[in-house]
């Protein structure tokens, strides 16, 4: 069974990125293009992984990761935030709202798949 991950991004183009990486690396993936989308989808069908844009309309990655963590079947999924901001305010914010990891934007497909890799232990 394919590992479940889901991806939430308000821009179209980096979630058809991200989705076709991790699809052509061997894992089922949900999309959503806002954070409120990504909670429902989220608490619909537990995924294994969630990898989340900070900057969203609707409920924006630290709020998301926050509603996750209090939530029974969501509480230790993996969760990498991915954004553009990257001051240490931001960065200290997602770890406190129980982010795992942290990736910034611009970024690698590669590496972002290697760190759900690792985030999976796989």
């Amino acid at each position: 069974m394919r590992p479940l991950v889901l991806v939430a991004d308000d821009d179209p183009d980096i979630l058809a990125l991200v989705r076709f990486r991790l699809e052509r690396d061997g894992y089922e993936v949900l999309s959503a293009p806002d954070g409120e989308t990504a909670l429902d989808l989220a608490l619909a069908r537990t995924p294994d992984l969630a990898l989340l844009d900070v900057m969203m309309p609707r409920l924006d990655g630290y709020e998301v990761t926050r509603r996750l963590r209090e939530h029974g079947p969501t509480t230790t999924i993996p969760i990498i935030l991915l954004t553009a901001r990257v001051q240490e305010p931001d960065v200290e914010r997602g770890f406190e709202a129980g982010a795992d990891d942290y990736v910034t934007k611009p970024f690698s497909p590669q590496a972002l798949g290697e760190r759900v890799q690792a985030a999976l232990g796989r």
